[in-house]
This record gives C-alpha cells, structure tokens and sequence, in this order.
C-alpha cells in the first residue's frame, strides 16, 4: 500500500544523485539514472543495437520483423511506431508548422526541418568511419555503411531473404502478399 501511495507524488524521497531529480519508486529514479551513465543495458538480439529502455528495443526490433501496426487512416501507409503515424499525418492535413528560419520553407515534421537545414551551412556532419565518406543525414551514412560490412538487417519473413533498407524488404514481399502494404484500396 505504501509503494502505491508513492505512485501519487504525495512522497518522492529517491534522489538521482547527478541532477536531484526525485522519485517515488527506486526502479524509476534507476532507469532515469542511465540518462547521466549512457548506459544502454537492454541489446537487440538481431542487430545489437542497444538501448536505455526495454520498450525503445521492442519497438526497434518491430524493422527486423517487417512489422508495422500503425496505419494511416488516410492512405493506408503503415509505420512501426505510432509518433511517426502522427507525424505522417500531417502530409494529408498540409500542416507544415516547422519554418525554416533562412528561408521560409515549412516542413510537417521537425527532422525534416533539421535535414533541410543543412542545405544552407552545406554541412554534412555524418563521417563513414570505413571510407571517409560525408552525409548530410546519419541514417544515410549508416545505410551506406552496410556496402562496407556487407550486413542486410531486414530478413523476409516469408523466405529468410535479407536486404539493407526495410523498404526493400517491404517491396520485396509483394511477390508472397500480392499486396503493396503502404496502399489501402479499400
């Protein structure tokens, strides 16, 4: 009953010790604590990617799998995390409420804001450690890398055939399906 009562911010007496951040559960006062160590305890058993929060990982592991529970209503279009679906949303409304301040271009998503931006410093801070080669963007430099490490993360589910990009693998399994899964012809 105790722990319960501390759910309702009425005690917080767990202190992170390098921000003072106070909680009422010791398990969440931990798990904050990883954000100051850079510790990322839970691993990708596919990738070995890892991360700081058991949930983060089993949405991640969601593009090994292919699969992607999240679907606009709009155009069918289908997305492993919800965020990205609302994000997503915004190209059918013609909300674009991130402007860039040099120019005045506006973008429905932030990233792409961010990206775009990059066009005015000509900056590409993204380095291939392999080859030396520069992105703009971070994903681009880690798709990139796979002609280095030869690695294809995103396995079919339906044949075991691998390939690099998880859009690929989407195009690809329309020879199983018959289906193109980003439409909706309903």
């Amino acid at each position: 009953m105790k722990k319960h009562r501390l759910t309702h911010g009425q005690e917080k007496p767990h202190e992170c010790p390098d921000c003072s951040k106070k909680f009422s559960d010791l398990s969440n006062m931990k798990r904050h604590r990883l954000i100051h160590t850079g510790e990322k305890p839970h691993r990708c058993p596919d990738c070995g990617k890892t991360f700081t929060q058991a949930g983060d990982m089993k949405t991640h592991r969601l593009i090994h799998t292919g699969e992607e529970p999240f679907r606009c209503p709009d155009c069918g279009r289908t997305f492993t995390q919800l965020g990205n679906m609302k994000s997503h949303r915004l190209i059918h409304t013609g909300e674009k409420p991130h402007i860039c301040p040099e120019c005045g271009k506006g973008f429905a998503q932030q990233g792409n804001l961010k990206n775009h931006r990059l066009i005015h410093t000509g900056e590409k801070p993204h380095q291939c450690p392999d080859c030396g080669k520069r992105f703009s963007e971070l994903g681009h430099m880690k798709t990139h890398r796979y002609i280095h490490t030869g690695e294809k993360p995103h396995e079919c589910p339906d044949c075991g055939k691998r390939f690099t990009r998880p859009i690929n693998m989407k195009k690809h399994r329309v020879v199983h399906t018959g289906e193109f899964p980003w439409r909706d012809d309903s």
